[in-house]
């Protein structure tokens, strides 16, 4: 590599010399040998600074190592926690603000009037039920199960916001039971006592079957 750079700049130091003196223009005198030796002698320098710099540069390729590789960032798992929430075992936490660990209730405030969620918050009491107590087991319930919509309808034949199956057992609660959410969630709240004692025992069973 040294021996061929130093070959092509000699070359061109050469060739650079003949063109300067051009054709017929040989040195004769004394005085225009002594002038022309003189011009070889600066190629010649040159040459030689070029020579040492490749000698360098060649010498460096041969001594270059890798000191680190570069590390990737691992890429998030399927089980990464989003931005602004948190999961811990055993809970779950459902729309509008309520939440369970296990079967355990979690008191929540009175809905906002005039919704379906507060006509279940005040009913609770007729049931013989604490509201503060109770009423985030039926919220979990019927979140899931309707959205708390009142003329929620499923392929299977349920109805309404407790979801009866079907949805005519729930004509024993009131005549006006496919529109009145009232009428309904009196009947979801009778056959939750009627079946499981209470709505946090049935809330306890949907968790472990997905159905109460």
């Amino acid at each position: 590599m040294v021996a061929t750079a130093v070959t092509a700049a000699t070359g061109i130091a050469v060739t650079g010399y003949m063109v300067l003196l051009g054709p017929g223009h040989m040195p004769t005198t004394g005085a225009a040998i002594a002038a022309a030796a003189v011009s070889g002698s600066q190629a010649m320098t040159v040459l030689e600074q070029q020579r040492q710099q490749i000698i360098v540069m060649d010498a460096a390729s041969h001594t270059m190592s890798v000191v680190g590789v570069p590390k990737v960032a691992a890429r998030p798992t399927a089980q990464a926690v989003t931005a602004g929430s948190s999961v811990t075992a055993g809970s779950s936490v459902t729309a509008g603000g309520s939440a369970t660990a296990g079967s355990a209730s979690v008191n929540l405030p009175a809905p906002n009037a005039g919704t379906a969620q507060l006509i279940a918050y005040n009913m609770l009491s007729s049931f013989g039920w604490n509201p503060a107590t109770y009423y985030s087991c039926v919220d979990n319930i019927f979140s899931r199960e309707s959205g708390w919509r009142y003329n929620a309808y499923n392929a299977s034949g349920a109805y309404g916001i407790p979801q009866a199956l079907p949805g005519s057992k729930m004509a024993t609660a009131g005549a006006d039971w496919q529109t009145n959410p009232a009428t309904q969630i009196k009947w979801g709240l009778g056959y939750m006592r009627d079946r499981y004692g209470d709505p946090c025992k049935a809330w306890a069973y949907w968790q472990a079957h997905s159905y109460y």
